[in-house]
């Protein structure tokens, strides 16, 4: 995933993968299509994971996914907790992290329509 996203004209700040989901800090200029970056790093981790057959049967990363901005002066803050997702949940679950972030940066949203958490 580190590759992929540094291969597309764009920084990664911070990368960190819980066996539910993945952070990912990224610097991205304006012209990267948000998007598009996320369907590629999406697209081609799949066809990665299932072509090395880490896990039985096909990998396959869920619908969707979450977005959200940070100011450069928040840089280190927000790579610390990227790199710290253990700790992290082991006070909140992903879904109650993802809700709060929706809800903080009051993005409206029906739950029918948020992700198939796993807890």
């Amino acid at each position: 995933m580190t590759a992929l996203v540094q291969n597309r004209n764009t920084k990664l700040l911070a990368i960190h993968c819980m066996p539910d989901h993945a952070h990912l800090f990224v610097g991205i200029k304006p012209t990267v299509l948000i998007s598009d970056l996320v369907k590629e790093v999406k697209v081609e981790s799949n066809e990665f994971i299932n072509s090395k057959k880490w896990i039985k049967g096909k990998f396959n990363w869920q619908e969707g996914y979450g977005v959200f901005s940070y100011s450069r002066s928040q840089i280190d803050t927000m790579v610390n907790y990227v790199l710290n997702q253990e700790q992290h949940h082991q006070k909140k679950t992903f879904k109650q992290e993802y809700l709060e972030l929706l809800k903080k940066f009051e993005i409206a949203f029906e739950e029918k329509y948020v992700f198939d958490f796993f807890e």
